[in-house]
């Protein structure tokens, strides 16, 4: 007798939680897991670029979450599969790979263009939609994919606002490329080449390096010789610091010019002290004191991560709160649900009003030339 009414006690107890929100009219509450990948080269020379990358992905993660988004039926929990991908294709397919056998619901990334085009055949025939916030070569939307999307000024862009400062502000007149002939690199040098040309600046020698090169004292003899007002680099920090170190070894009054990939917090340590108002560099997008929410995401980012913003870490950020919205305004985290909402999306963000056009470019893009001085990177010009 008392055993069954011991196990009676129990049932009671356990049934209690349930009984109380049916009789008040409420359901138990239940989180629907939503699984965001990350990837960028967390190891390697390029890490400090995966790492901001991710940093901005986190702090959007839990912002979502703060939100309490009803998707599904319950109240979305965000999660962020963070994934290295070295800044390696090969590598990065795996990891695209790997990322749809868990069934991930949207990705952000990859960092690099040579990484972002092969993951994102793999991303398409996976139906999972992705945004990168960093790959800014022209053919990362040119692939006829519907769900591949990108929230900063590809190089396009970036090519033909460097080779116009180049020519009309700097007054170029000699100028030597060099590019590390990675899917980044390599474009973004074409176009520059190809624009400075059409303006009728003398392009002298055009050299070839790779991303994982250091030492640059045979292309820097040759350059030395035809004595350039201008060298032109297409591609990374990591190469453009000792670059920098170099020239200055050898003399080479040149001024450094280059994209993104040169535009960075962590340059003034790889350049030392030949980092300054001879280097100029182009980000996609508005510099980050002229972003609507710029400085109030710096003053955030600083005090969690006691660091400098690298370089993407707000287009990161807006890149997975922009997905967020998308799967808000369609109730659900299925991808063939919510990829309608991502392409018709206006989402106000960080670096300012995120829509994106017919291939999954974001409208409107605005490109900033900055420089460097003893308080490192600041702007120069803004071309909208």
């Amino acid at each position: 007798m008392r055993a069954n009414l011991a196990r009676q006690l129990n049932w009671a107890v356990w049934l209690a939680p349930i009984w109380m929100a049916l009789f008040s009219g409420t359901a138990v509450a239940k989180d629907v897991v939503v699984k965001i990948g990350h990837i960028a080269p967390l190891s390697g020379p390029q890490a400090h670029y995966g790492k901001d990358n991710e940093f901005g992905a986190r702090m959007a993660i839990d912002d979502l979450n703060k939100l309490k988004i009803q998707l599904d039926g319950g109240t979305a929990k965000f999660q962020l599969i963070a994934q290295d991908d070295a800044a390696d294709p090969k590598t990065g397919a795996i990891v695209a790979q790997k990322l749809c056998d868990m069934k991930v619901n949207g990705i952000v990334g990859h960092l690099n263009s040579g990484t972002t085009i092969p993951a994102s055949r793999i991303y398409y025939d996976c139906g999972i939609p992705q945004i990168t916030p960093s790959a800014t070569t022209p053919k990362v939307t040119k692939q006829g994919f519907e769900s591949v999307f990108r929230v900063i000024a590809h190089d396009g862009v970036l090519g033909v606002a460097l080779a116009k400062y180049a020519a009309e502000d700097m007054k170029a007149k000699r100028v030597v490329v060099i590019d590390d002939r990675t899917g980044y690199g390599q474009p973004l040098a074409d176009i520059f080449t190809n624009q400075l040309q059409a303006k009728g600046v003398k392009v002298l020698e055009r050299h070839y390096t790779n991303d994982k090169a250091t030492d640059f004292a045979a292309i820097l003899t040759s350059v030395k010789r035809v004595n350039p007002d201008l060298i032109f680099y297409g591609g990374m920090d990591a190469q453009a610091g000792p670059m920098l170190r170099q020239m200055k070894q050898l003399g080479i009054k040149a001024k450094l010019m280059g994209g993104d990939g040169i535009c960075t917090a962590e340059l003034v340590r790889l350049g030392g002290d030949n980092v300054g108002p001879n280097v100029l560099c182009a980000e996609g997008g508005m510099a980050l004191s002229k972003m609507p929410g710029g400085p109030a995401f710096e003053k955030r980012y600083k005090e969690r991560f006691k660091t400098e913003i690298q370089v993407y870490a707000p287009f990161v950020y807006d890149a997975v709160m922009t997905m967020g919205m998308a799967m808000k305004n369609a109730k659900s985290a299925d991808p063939k649900k919510y990829l309608p909402k991502l392409k018709d999306i206006r989402h106000d963000g960080v670096i300012g009003t995120i829509a994106f056009d017919e291939v999954g470019d974001v409208l409107n893009a605005a490109v900033t030339l900055n420089s460097y001085g003893p308080k490192g990177k600041f702007p120069v010009k803004i071309v909208n």
